[in-house]
């Protein structure tokens, strides 16, 4: 295939398509432009920042580890299509899906190491690279990070196959693995041409088409959340008793709140902003039945009632680790309903 360019309607020229010598121009590519995976094709407004290159798994690097605003994660494989080893290329991404899924166990760490490549690689760091390419502020970057933690935590990744050129049975096996399971892989064919000092990219996405006749879980990752539909989520996900604890903990919210955040994620969730205690919301509490205590960014805007708010909850129970005012830590159900009560009393007495 050629293209044809001119100027104003003048002088036109054929320009046959090039070839990528190395997968390594490719990858460097999606790096520096990551608008060139054509993801708005499936949500309009989507883009895609790629955080690191040759992301180190159990399983070998991935070429590109990339977020959405949304906390969804992307592996991005390249590959051109000289390569001999380009059948098993999508074989070989989900194995390093399987080997990023193990990261959970040290998500700390994990965002660690993105944290120091983002610093050697844009000398700012992960917080600052986020928000200014979302344009999100601190508490929406910790919401973010938190639907990323539960999106790695269930297993609820992406894949991007990207290539220089596509044969059919690539694009069928593509469909074929979205239509019959809960994966989501993309197919990207990146044309490629060169005219003086200029390049030229035409993306070509497959698989964005498949419609999933099977329940898939990761349908709801960009679920916008209200109070109905959390109550209803709550009450599939709950049972009949811890269904009455976490209506009660939001309606005490609700009855006392100045704002109510509801969340993004595949989970439906809801922070509370009290404004007498603090400009952000103090905790976070999900239909994965996770309750997080937002001490990271409730400490930079009022660490004396955070410290209260920390010796309260100690009081009915709970403990943190030494630094946990640079944290958000959580409890899971287990740990949160013998003392709702007390939570709830916790929050009162800074009310005061």
């Amino acid at each position: 295939m050629a293209i044809i360019i001119s100027q104003n309607g003048q002088n036109a020229k054929k320009i046959d398509k090039s070839t990528f010598e190395k997968e390594g121009y490719l990858q460097n590519y999606i790096h520096q432009n990551p608008e060139a995976i054509p993801v708005y094709e499936i949500e309009e407004d989507k883009k895609l920042l790629v955080l690191v290159r040759e992301f180190s798994t159990e399983s070998g690097p991935i070429d590109a580890l990339a977020i959405d605003k949304d906390g969804e994660i992307y592996i991005v494989e390249t590959k051109l299509y000289k390569n001999p080893d380009k059948r098993t290329v999508v074989a070989q991404a989900l194995d390093y899906g399987a080997s990023l899924w193990r990261h959970l166990d040290d998500f700390d760490g994990f965002i660690n190491t993105i944290d120091e490549e983002v610093r050697d690689k844009f000398g700012v760091g992960l917080k600052e690279r986020v928000g200014g390419f979302f344009a999100i502020d601190d508490e929406q970057f910790n919401v973010l990070f938190e639907t990323i933690k539960r999106n790695l935590s269930d297993g609820k990744l992406k894949f991007v196959i990207l290539m220089d050129q596509m044969d059919e049975r690539m694009k069928d096996l593509i469909i074929y693995v979205n239509q019959n399971s809960q994966f989501d892989i993309y197919a990207v064919e990146m044309e490629y041409y060169k005219y003086e000092q200029y390049e030229i990219m035409i993306p070509k996405i497959f698989g964005v088409e498949v419609k999933k006749d099977i329940s898939v879980a990761s349908a709801s990752a960009r679920k916008k959340w209200n109070e109905k539909s959390m109550m209803d989520d709550a009450r599939q996900k709950f049972g009949p008793e811890e269904f009455k604890l976490f209506e009660k903990i939001y309606n005490f919210a609700k009855e006392n709140t100045d704002q109510i955040n509801f969340g993004t994620g595949a989970y439906a969730t809801f922070s509370p902003v009290f404004n007498k205690i603090s400009n952000k919301s103090i905790f976070t509490l999900g239909t994965d039945k996770r309750l997080s205590f937002n001490f990271e960014w409730f400490f930079r805007d009022n660490p004396k009632n955070a410290e209260l708010f920390k010796t309260e909850l100690e009081k009915v129970g709970f403990s943190f680790a030494e630094d946990y005012k640079e944290t958000r830590p959580s409890v899971m159900i287990e740990v949160w309903k013998e003392k709702a009560d007390g939570f709830i009393g916790a929050v009162k007495d800074l009310l005061k």
